[in-house]
């Protein structure tokens, strides 16, 4: 078999049975199926932090979600430019170029990079930014020294995504999954050993969550990096020769298509954060139940946003062979995939929403009783924009398989921000939708109001680009 061959393998469309609704299922599925675990490990990693940090208090809690909620824009930013790789690879990989494979995934590490240097100085100042946005002296205290630590772990984030488009590229998902998996399971180690002061170590609370996260995600990242250069189909590419030469023009085309796709993930993940900030300044118990139904809802968004990735990479295939009605199938299919599981999940918050609270905060404390009933109301409106949420992203991301990514971003500013952000104001300190309803429900009904817009607005776009 040749090289080129070689590479190629398990990247290509599936040969057409006559089945070809069926047939696209089956190779998104089998694409999608372990990015999503992937993604809810990696995920579960961030929900460990907080169900952890949970059982140090309400206070702990809401410090926590501050500092995560302040940033996570960042890495969506981040993550949203970095994900121009995908349609790169994949329409270089549909037309055979392999040499243009190599090439961006260098320059993805190389934009990572770069990436990291404004992260670094915005993470190290984080406390005098809080303050100004009205934060609640003792949690910004408590944030800034998670957020002090985690800064170490911004390049090895960032360069995980190009090592995990690689690997997913070539049908290797399972191996991101291996990785995600081990890394949860080490969160769960170190958190255990430092927050708690377990095994003879210094208990540090929420300063032991930040060092466990760090070191999972350079182990991530050199595992997945080592794959990459051992493994006998993807050494080829041999990723790391001569690294330290640019391509400059690759490099300004994955910001190109990039900086419009992360400015629509900042858009909405901004939305969330801002909400946060807006919540904090309501209460402590506000902030730590809005901190367990965010976090629920960001758990279950990993599903979509894994199908998400593969409508990408199967999308940018289909534009790479030039097979039109594959990129429209590929489309559609992806986003029947995602509302039928977003229903799934809208019925488990509706009806075990107490119980989900449960597992974030004792019911037995009096002190908790609150929050946990902020919560279950918050749950039952995350029900409703679980459709919203999976359509807009798997709709993103087949647009992102046709590079399609300044319109997209122009939507979600102005759907996010325009109607999203104004609403959560309005329905939170001005008008009460109805009797109980204000404040942080308010708040919360204003992210329904964003994501449907943006969700039929993307939506409607994929399927007048890819009409055939």
């Amino acid at each position: 078999m040749s090289v080129a061959a070689s590479l190629l393998k398990d990247t290509r469309p599936p040969a057409e049975s006559g089945r070809p609704n069926w047939d696209e299922t089956r190779a998104t599925l089998k694409l999608a199926l372990p990015l999503i675990l992937a993604q809810l490990a990696q995920m579960a990693i961030n929900t460990t932090d907080v169900v952890m940090t949970g059982w140090l208090g309400p206070e702990m809690l809401a410090a926590g979600t501050l500092a995560t909620n302040y940033m996570f824009p960042l890495f969506f930013l981040g993550m949203g430019i970095l994900a121009a790789v995908a349609p790169m690879i994949s329409q270089a990989l549909g037309a055979r170029q392999f040499r243009n494979v190599r090439r961006s995934v260098r320059q993805g590490f190389w934009a990572g990079a770069a990436l990291s240097v404004p992260y670094f100085f915005v993470l190290l100042f984080s406390a005098p930014i809080m303050s100004l946005l009205g934060q609640q002296p003792e949690a910004v205290t408590l944030a800034e020294s998670y957020l002090h630590v985690s800064l170490i772990a911004i390049p090895f984030v960032l360069w995980l995504i190009p090592l995990r488009i690689l690997v997913a590229s070539h049908g290797k998902a399972h191996l991101v999954l291996i990785s995600s998996t081990t890394g949860f399971f080490l969160n769960i180690l170190g958190n255990y050993t430092l927050m708690f002061g377990n095994f003879g170590f210094p208990r540090l609370e929420l300063v032991g969550a930040a060092v466990s996260s760090v070191l999972v995600n350079i182990a991530m990242f050199s595992v997945l990096l080592a794959y990459c250069l051992t493994n006998r189909r993807l050494r080829r590419y041999r990723i790391l020769a001569r690294w330290w030469r640019p391509d400059w023009s690759r490099f300004a085309t994955i910001f190109r298509i990039g900086v419009p796709s992360g400015l629509t993930n900042l858009a909405e993940v901004g939305l969330f954060s801002a909400a946060s900030f807006l919540i904090g300044a309501i209460s402590i118990q506000a902030l730590a139940a809005h901190a367990i139904a965010l976090q629920c809802a960001a758990l279950s968004f990993m599903v979509p946003y894994g199908l998400s990735q593969a409508t990408t990479i199967r999308v940018g295939l289909a534009v790479g062979a030039g097979n039109r009605p594959g990129v429209r199938r590929a489309g559609v299919i992806s986003l029947s995939l995602g509302l039928g599981y977003a229903a799934l999940a809208a019925l488990g918050f509706w009806l075990a929403g107490d119980f989900i609270a449960g597992l974030f905060l004792d019911h037995a404390l009096a002190e908790n009783v609150p929050v946990i009933e902020i919560a279950v109301r918050l749950l039952l409106i995350a029900a409703w924009f679980q459709l919203f949420d999976a359509t807009q992203t798997i709709a993103l991301g087949a647009l992102r398989g046709l590079r399609d990514t300044a319109v997209p971003m122009a939507y979600a500013i102005a759907g996010y921000w325009g109607l999203g952000f104004t609403g959560a104001v309005v329905l939170g300190y001005w008008v009460d939708i109805a009797p109980g309803w204000g404040g942080v429900y308010g708040v919360w009904l204003g992210f329904v109001i964003g994501l449907a817009s943006v969700a039929v607005a993307l939506t409607l776009r994929f399927l007048a680009r890819s009409r055939l």
